[in-house]
């Protein structure tokens, strides 16, 4: 028997055009427990409260550690989750850095992604100290030394041999493989090759926090082949992340195409919404900003699903 995870709560959602779009829906960034950072829901939890809302699938993602473990121990102590659940590797220096071998490992063991360094990457290093005492991002509890910057470029501005030999790995088991924070003169570079080793699933997250790319440098990401992911908490006025009305996000859609962009919540944090809640929200908002429904549908459902190859 399929167990829920102790106090379960379920979101729900009053409106009736919003709860039918979030039927079949894929969030593929979702930060539950456990983690460093102080988070608000667990893998279970955030699993539960995506099926209550009609969703297809949910990716969780940790910056310190690959949670494709995690979700194996979780699902067999329950008896199974109500819906997929996958995740992958973020290559900061919790797991070494730039390192082929996380990534094998991750992807073998049933992985999906591999992000690049995010909170490693020197666009990350650079805003978090930027920010000073209005801190947006989450500071880790348990007192980890700071994290030191890396680069996946050489002296020369070519691609280290590493990282050659992780778009290999990520090529061999058709995964996605993200830009995760890096700045956009290393994505400039990433992406391109990418492309030409044939991997097809390539994603720039939120590309203009941290990253700080305009709508013209992700129009030409697109057309290198990458998929653009906007991070619903950025949007959502009740978040710790809230930076942007939505005619920040329609300009970013336009410029990337509705068929290249898809959104994901990147929640989970202690203090701000649910995940659910905020889609919930963000997508009434499309609505009302004279999105047809259709791309809406697109943004958080065929867009993210075709991207993950369900």
């Amino acid at each position: 028997m399929m167990l829920q995870p102790a106090n379960h709560e379920t979101v729900t959602i009053d409106d009736t055009e919003v709860a039918e779009l979030l039927v079949g829906a894929v969030d593929l960034h979702v930060h539950p427990s456990p983690s460093p950072f102080p988070r608000r829901l667990s893998i279970a939890e955030a699993a539960w409260q995506a099926h209550e809302a009609g969703f297809r699938a949910i990716l969780t993602k940790s910056h310190h550690h690959s949670m494709v473990t995690d979700i194996r121990a979780v699902s067999e102590a329950l008896g199974g989750l109500p819906i997929p659940v996958v995740s992958g590797v973020a290559l900061n220096n919790y797991v070494g850095g730039l390192n082929p071998y996380a990534a094998e490992l991750a992807l073998a063991q049933g992985g999906k992604i591999v992000w690049f360094p995010t909170i490693s990457s020197h666009a990350h290093i650079d805003v978090h100290e930027a920010e000073g005492e209005n801190l947006k991002f989450p500071t880790n509890n348990l007192g980890l030394r700071h994290t030191t910057e890396i680069n996946i470029l050489d002296a020369e501005g070519a691609l280290k041999p590493e990282v050659l030999d992780i778009l290999e790995v990520i090529k061999t088991h058709d995964a996605i493989m993200s830009c995760g924070h890096l700045d956009p003169d290393q994505i400039d570079v990433l992406v391109p090759q990418a492309s030409s080793m044939g991997i097809e699933r390539i994603l720039v997250n939120h590309p203009n926090f941290v990253i700080q790319a305009e709508p013209e440098r992700v129009r030409r990401w697109v057309e290198l082949g990458a998929r653009i992911e906007h991070s619903i908490c950025q949007y959502d006025d009740r978040t710790s992340f809230y930076q942007w009305g939505l005619d920040v996000l329609i300009t970013y859609i336009k410029a990337a195409g509705i068929d290249n962009t898809l959104l994901g919540s990147d929640l989970g944090q202690a203090n701000n919404p649910y995940p659910v809640d905020a889609y919930a929200r963000i997508t009434r908002g499309l609505l009302d900003a004279g999105l047809p429904k259709a791309d809406v549908q697109k943004l958080i459902n065929d867009n993210p699903a075709a991207l993950l190859g369900i």
